[in-house]
């Protein structure tokens, strides 16, 4: 089974770049199946990660930056694959 974790975060004013730096050099206990980084408008950064593993499995997880990198707290879903299309 695929579950794919999101985190997502919007950074403190004019601090974008240096969120998505700080996003890209987190490294998690344990090697996802794929993980990816997004940036967007609003200096947003999502990294979604891809994990061989049961919906409610203990995986690791991107941690909270500091608190005057970002504009709010992170957010956080997990989803269960249910089907890949071409």
């Amino acid at each position: 089974m695929t579950v794919a974790l999101m985190w997502e975060a919007r950074a403190a004013e004019g601090r974008g770049a240096e969120l998505l730096e700080w996003a890209r050099a987190q490294w998690l206990a344990a090697d996802p199946l794929r993980r990816e980084t997004f940036a967007a408008s609003g200096d947003r950064v999502l990294v979604i990660t891809w994990w061989d593993a049961a919906p409610d499995a203990e995986l690791p997880e991107l941690p909270e930056p500091d608190a005057e990198l970002v504009r709010r707290p992170v957010h956080r879903w997990r989803f269960e694959s249910v089907g890949v299309e071409p």
